[in-house]
């Protein structure tokens, strides 16, 4: 039953140190953070614009996402869809900004170019990734959440648990409590 494949994973997964290790250093990361760019393909898309509007609503921290359809239109016809969010970022990211990269496959060319830019200015990146735990994005961010699971629903929803996590640790005062 799939309900048992989202307990199983929960239950390993979450309760693991080093899941507990990079919350903690996520919520460091956006503390010091001045501006967060969320970004993301169909579902995680979709997490991406929930995301961006939660952490500027709840924390009042300046968010951004590329998920305008006439944005990602005018990208991805002038550039290419492989190239359209790097070449936004390229107007909008600044020293001190921090990119949150969600793909569940981990393979999506203009997500890895995004990051890669990023890497390439010095940027800051969380990244957030499932299916094969050797996906490209897996091993770029400074900070990677890899989710053991080839099924999308599992690996989005756990996507977005993880930045409910931090999220709602930010906005009671910055102090991850996990208790086992």
């Amino acid at each position: 039953m799939q309900l048992e494949e989202y307990k199983k994973i929960f239950n390993s997964y979450f309760s693991s140190d080093t899941i507990s290790s990079q919350m903690k250093k996520s919520i460091d990361l956006i503390k010091k953070s001045k501006r967060i760019f969320f970004i993301g393909n169909g579902g995680s898309n979709a997490i991406s614009s929930h995301m961006m509007e939660d952490y500027a609503k709840i924390c009042g921290i300046p968010t951004f996402s590329f998920s305008d359809a006439a944005l990602i239109t005018c990208y991805a016809n002038d550039y290419g869809y492989e190239n359209a969010i790097k070449e936004w970022l390229k107007i909008h990211f600044s020293e001190g900004d921090l990119v949150v990269a969600i793909s569940s496959s981990g393979t999506s060319p203009n997500i890895l170019n995004a990051v890669d830019f990023i890497k390439s200015k010095n940027g800051i990146s969380i990244t957030l990734s499932g299916f094969d735990d050797t996906n490209s994005l897996s091993q770029k961010g400074d900070i990677n959440f890899y989710i053991p699971s080839n099924s999308y629903g599992i690996v989005e929803c756990y996507h977005q648990v993880i930045l409910h996590i931090i999220l709602d640790t930010l906005s009671s005062g910055g102090n991850l409590d996990i208790n086992r």
